[in-house]
C-alpha cells in the first residue's frame, strides 16, 4: 500500500530510479527539483533533501522568487512512485501557472488512482493549515491531471497562455 513520507536520505537508491524512469532531464511536477546535476551524489542528495525540508519551516526565510511549501514523496514497498508538494501561499507565478499544489507519478506506477488519492491527502493539510482554498493547474492538453483535479473538486476558472504554455487552472473549495 502506498504512502506519503517526507523526503529522506534513505529513499536515495529509489529516489534515483524513478528519476531515471521519468528521464534525468525531465521536470518532475511536485519533486522541488529545479535543478538536476549532481543529485546522483549523497552528499548533494542529502544537501537536496535538507533544502526541502526546511521549505516547510515557515520561521526560515525562503528566496524573493520561492515560497514555503512541504513535499512528501508516494512510497510503496520500498519504492519512490512519485511526488507532491503544498505551497504555502502563491506568488505571481503560481498564481498565473503553478498553483498551491504540484505532483507527478512516475510512468510504470500511472493509471492506479495514486496521484487522485495522493491529492486528496494533500488537501486535507491544506484544510488543516487553514488554507480555505487551493489552486491546482495542469498543461491544457494533460486530460488525465485534469480528472484528478476534478476528481478531488477542482472547478475550471479559465485556461490561459502561461509561461509554461496553455495551463489549465482549477480551484478547490476546502471545507
Amino acid at each position: 500500500m502506498a504512502e506519503l513520507v517526507a523526503p529522506t536520505v534513505s529513499l536515495h537508491r529509489a529516489w534515483l530510479d524513478a528519476r531515471d524512469e521519468w528521464g534525468r532531464d525531465v521536470v518532475q511536477p511536485g519533486s522541488g527539483l529545479h535543478e538536476a546535476a549532481g543529485v546522483d551524489s549523497p552528499e548533494v542528495f542529502a544537501t537536496w533533501v535538507g533544502r526541502l525540508l526546511a521549505s516547510a519551516d515557515e520561521s526560515v526565510p525562503v528566496a524573493d522568487d520561492r515560497v514555503h511549501a512541504t513535499y512528501w514523496w508516494i512510497v510503496e514497498d520500498g519504492a519512490v512512485l512519485g511526488s507532491i508538494s503544498l505551497r504555502h501561499r502563491l506568488n505571481d507565478f503560481l498564481l498565473a501557472a503553478g498553483g498551491h499544489i504540484g505532483y507527478s507519478v512516475r510512468p510504470s506506477a500511472r493509471k492506479r488512482g495514486l496521484a487522485t488519492w495522493a491529492v486528496g491527502l494533500v488537501l486535507a493539510y491544506a484544510r488543516r493549515m487553514g488554507l480555505d482554498r487551493v489552486l491546482i493547474t495542469c498543461d491544457d492538453a494533460n486530460t488525465a491531471s485534469a480528472r484528478v483535479i476534478v476528481g478531488n473538486g477542482g472547478v475550471l476558472e479559465d485556461v490561459r497562455e502561461t509561461t509554461l504554455g496553455p495551463t489549465r487552472r482549477y480551484w478547490i473549495t476546502l471545507d
